[in-house]
């Protein structure tokens, strides 16, 4: 698939803007600060409704406006598709598709888009939210329908939360807490729990071959990397994880064992929320352990077996291969990994490049040039 147009109004640091891109490699070179990432970060939005710089929707909007608007057409095969996200400050966004409203969830699963981002060095480095976050919206690009369980597990995540805070908050004032409806909640979190346990861990089983290769291209056979999950339940195998019943069972037994303990503290202790996905380099944890070139690797790695297993998915549903967005990266690479990244996502449908200089785009790539100044785009054929 490919975008052949993109527009934005009143986004990031776009009045307005209407830009026509082809199918290959499109570069988009400007100075820092120009807004170049704001147009990768736009496609990207499109595909996921999450942006890979900031966790809030409100920093998209163009300062001193209350809304901004992404439209693109889409070419999937033989199909086009026009969708629009308007995003609005502090409020449910809303959506078109082919000009006909929507809800935002039907616009999931028609632009697949990879990115690549000096932000991804937290995979390796950060929190477990960060690594949490990249499964997320993996499996959500894989199974859209995941987004709802992920939205409900959420909400229901919180109003647990709430009623055990008020639980201690009456233990605290020497009255009986009120936990008639705690089981209830319960149910839900361990239902909603083991889908989203399950379906990290059926992503991460197709991944893992995935990883180990494209570490191996980019890092010339230097390390052996694997993945894995680290579960709030407990020393469990991948094959453990896979099995709803027995991880809702297992959720179950967790939340009652643990409920003193969460009512002093006012959270819940077990679930998807708590879990971490693992990076392994030579079986040694890779945050604390990779140098700085080794972690570089395996963000990228991360990303390339992402695109390959999103690709595998479209072409086996009929469709082209997912966009994928470089942005800014070859500028933190060794001339080595720049060559090697280069030749691996060549035969992609669509790659988006960002760089400062001319000189960060390898001629590998045979780009189509586009110059971004203050927000301006304009096609060169220089």
């Amino acid at each position: 698939m490919y975008i052949s147009h993109l527009a934005l109004d009143t986004f990031r640091s776009y009045d307005h803007a209407v830009v026509e891109f082809g199918p290959g490699a499109n570069a988009l070179v400007g100075l820092n600060g120009q807004g170049k990432t704001n147009l990768v970060e736009a496609i990207a939005y499109l595909a996921t409704f999450s942006s890979h710089r900031v966790a809030a929707d409100t920093a998209l909007v163009k300062a001193g406006h209350n809304a901004g608007v992404i439209r693109a057409k889409v070419q999937d095969a033989d199909r086009s598709t026009m969708v629009e996200v308007e995003i609005l400050a502090g409020k449910a966004n809303r959506a078109r598709l082919n000009r006909s409203p929507v809800k935002t969830r039907e616009l999931l699963g028609i632009i697949h888009c990879v990115v690549f981002a000096p932000e991804d060095l937290t995979l390796v480095k950060g929190d477990p939210s960060d690594r949490r976050r990249f499964l997320d919206e993996l499996l959500i690009q894989f199974t859209p329908r995941l987004a709802g369980v992920k939205s409900d597990y959420d909400r229901v995540l919180r109003q647990r939360s709430a009623l055990l805070k008020s639980a201690y908050g009456q233990q605290r004032s020497g009255r009986e807490p009120d936990l008639s409806t705690l089981d209830v909640w319960d149910d839900q979190v361990a239902d909603l729990g083991a889908q989203l346990i399950v379906a990290r861990a059926d992503v991460v089983t197709e991944l893992q071959p995935l990883v180990a290769d494209a570490y191996d291209q980019v890092a010339s056979g230097q390390s052996v990397a694997s993945i894995g999950i680290k579960s709030s339940l407990g020393e469990l195998e991948l094959a453990e994880l896979q099995d709803y019943d027995r991880i809702r069972d297992a959720m179950s037994e967790a939340l009652r064992d643990n409920r003193g303990r969460e009512i002093e503290r006012g959270v819940t202790l077990t679930g998807p929320h708590r879990d971490d996905f693992m990076l392994h380099l030579n079986e040694l944890p890779a945050r604390g352990y990779a140098s700085h070139g080794e972690s570089w690797s395996f963000a990228l790695a991360l990303r390339l077996a992402s695109y390959q297993l999103l690709k595998a998915g479209d072409e086996a549903d009929g469709r082209t291969p997912p966009i994928l967005i470089l942005d800014d990266v070859f500028a933190e690479l060794d001339k080595q990994r720049r060559r090697q990244l280069a030749a691996i996502v060549s035969d992609a449908e669509q790659v988006f490049v960002t760089a400062a200089v001319d000189s960060d785009v390898p001629d590998e790539l045979e780009a189509t040039w586009y110059r971004v100044h203050e927000s301006e785009v304009s096609r060169s054929d220089d």
